[in-house]
């Protein structure tokens, strides 16, 4: 399985009264996830953005089995759910020191135009990604 994973201390700042993360964090911990995704797959959206194109959010599903703490050090599980040349589906499991599967969920993007948010075809304006994205999809969750 081409799966990545990504430790998130949880810091004080991310937690409501009860020291819970406040569940809004958990899409930032997906983006944190995704992003070291992308970098260990040799790719870039710094290089991507340069080029004059974006992959905003189309969709976010979480579902919140148990909560993580203030002070635990959270894993952020990332990998390619679905792929289709056009919109890409990322997968995410977040375990607590436990291994014990806390957060649950998904976003889907697309490559997009900067000026004008006129989607692209991955495969044909970047390739490298095309290739990549083809050979580490899974269409199952990690175990």
């Amino acid at each position: 399985m081409n799966v990545f994973e990504t430790p998130i201390e949880v810091r004080y700042a991310e937690t409501d009264q009860m020291g819970v993360v406040y569940h809004a964090n958990y899409l930032i911990w997906f983006e944190v996830g995704r992003t070291k995704l992308v970098e260990q797959l040799g790719l870039s959206y710094a290089d991507m953005e340069e080029r004059g194109y974006l992959a905003p959010v189309l969709e976010a599903h979480v579902t919140f089995k148990r909560p993580v703490t203030y002070g635990e050090t959270a894993l952020v599980r990332t990998w390619v759910k679905e792929y289709d040349g056009l919109r890409t589906v990322y997968g995410y499991e977040i375990r607590n020191q436990n291994q014990e599967v806390c957060v649950e969920g998904h976003t889907s993007h697309v490559i997009v135009r900067k000026g004008t948010f006129q989607p692209v075809s991955m495969r044909r304006v970047f390739p490298e990604w095309h290739n990549i994205y083809e050979n580490v999809r899974n269409e199952t969750a990690p175990m």
